[in-house]
C-alpha cells in the first residue's frame, strides 16, 4: 500500500513536469518570433518579451519536482555513488526528512505574504504594455512548494518501503523482496 501511494504521488510530479515541458518549445518559438520581429521588421511588444520570462519561470518552478523525481539536480557526489543501495536509501530518507521537507515548508511559509501582497494589489507588469497577472506568476512559487512536498513524500515512502522490505517484512521470513517486482531494486529514483 505504501508503494502504491508513493507511485500515485510520483505520478503528479511526472504529469506536471511533462505538461510544463511543452512550454520550452513554445518559449523557443516565441523567442524566435521576437528576434525576427525586432531585427527584421523593427517591431516589438513588451508583453511578448515578458511572456518568455513567464514561461521560463514556470518551466523552472514547476519542473523542480519532476527533476527531483529523476535525480536530475546538480549533486556533488563524492561518497553517494560508492554506497550500497541500503546506505543510499538511508541518505535519501534522512535528506528528505531533515532537508527537503523542512526547506520546502520554509519556502512556502516565507513566500505566503509575498504572494498574498501581490494578489491584494492584483499586481501587473511595471512596463507599459506589459503582461497583467504578475500575481498569478508569483503564485507558482506556492504551487512549486506543494508539488515539491508531494514528491518529497513519495521519495520518503519509497525509501521507507525499500528499507523495510529489504530488512525483512512481516510476511517474509528471509527478508527477500516481493517476487512481483513491486519494490524498486534500489533506492535511486531511476529504479522506481
Amino acid at each position: 500500500m505504501m508503494i502504491k501511494l508513493a507511485s500515485y504521488l510520483e505520478k503528479i510530479s511526472v504529469w506536471s513536469g511533462q505538461l510544463i515541458a511543452w512550454l520550452t518549445l513554445l518559449m523557443v518559438f516565441t523567442t524566435f518570433a521576437i528576434v525576427i520581429l525586432r531585427y527584421g521588421f523593427e517591431m516589438g511588444w513588451i508583453a511578448m518579451q515578458e511572456s518568455v520570462l513567464y514561461m521560463h519561470a514556470l518551466v523552472f518552478l514547476i519542473g523542480i519536482p519532476y527533476t527531483l523525481k529523476y535525480d536530475g539536480h546538480v549533486r556533488v557526489d563524492i561518497f553517494y555513488s560508492k554506497m550500497s543501495p541500503r546506505s543510499k536509501a538511508w541518505v535519501n530518507l534522512l535528506g528528505t526528512l531533515l532537508l527537503l521537507l523542512p526547506v520546502t515548508v520554509f519556502i512556502a511559509w516565507i513566500s505566503w505574504d509575498y504572494v498574498a501582497a501581490s494578489w491584494q494589489l492584483r499586481e501587473e507588469s511595471g512596463e507599459a504594455g506589459g503582461l497583467p497577472g504578475v500575481y498569478l506568476l508569483k503564485s507558482t512559487i506556492l504551487i512549486m512548494t506543494l508539488l515539491l512536498f508531494i514528491q518529497g513524500i513519495s521519495q520518503l515512502l519509497f525509501n521507507i518501503a525499500f528499507l523495510w522490505l529489504n530488512n525483512g517484512s512481516p510476511g517474509s521470513a528471509d527478508g527477500s523482496s516481493p517476487a512481483d517486482g513491486s519494490l524498486p531494486a534500489s533506492p535511486d529514483t531511476e529504479a522506481h
